[in-house]
């Protein structure tokens, strides 16, 4: 399935997509990707502007092990029992909740995604296109974190984008 990478436009066309290495990245260290190559461009538009320009990449990623939390239900049981077992424990050993970080950091150090390439999640999108019918985002936003880039295939600059303001 074709994925799209967004970076800040530096002037040198990547080779292969940059890891997102953020304490508040969702799923942790991973290569990140848009389902849908209107939400590369709304990223690139409202994150990746220092420049005034940001650069959509597409790609293939080709794997039987995507934990997908979107469409299938019994990924996203597993998916939520995790978070919610990894919270409870972080919880009740600090006494508040859990940043993204120590979630991350505790799926990292026991290992809970060792046995899947990426992680397939939704999430909501503040980009315009998804609101076409008053107060009703209908369309999801989904983004794919590959944790095994081994799986990614034919990584290319698709276009550069000219951010507005």
């Amino acid at each position: 399935m074709d994925y799209f990478h967004t970076q800040e436009h530096r002037g040198n066309t990547l080779s292969q997509p940059i890891i997102c290495k953020e304490d508040d990245a969702w799923l942790g260290e991973a290569y990140y990707f848009w389902e849908e190559e209107s939400d590369a461009e709304f990223w690139g538009i409202k994150k990746k502007n220092k420049t005034g320009k940001f650069d959509v990449y597409k790609c293939s990623i080709e794997s039987d092990d995507i934990l997908d939390t979107v469409f299938n239900r019994k990924h996203y049981s597993f998916w939520l029992k995790q978070i919610e077992k990894a919270a409870k424990k972080i919880v009740k050993s600090t006494g508040s909740k859990p940043t993204l970080k120590e979630i991350n950091d505790f799926f990292l150090e026991k290992g809970i995604w060792d046995d899947v390439d990426g992680i397939l999640f939704q999430d909501i999108s503040a980009n315009p296109v998804h609101f076409m019918v008053k107060e009703f985002q209908y369309k999801k936003r989904i983004q794919l974190a590959l944790y095994n880039e081994s799986k990614l295939l034919a990584f290319k600059l698709n276009y550069t984008g000219e951010c507005t303001k």
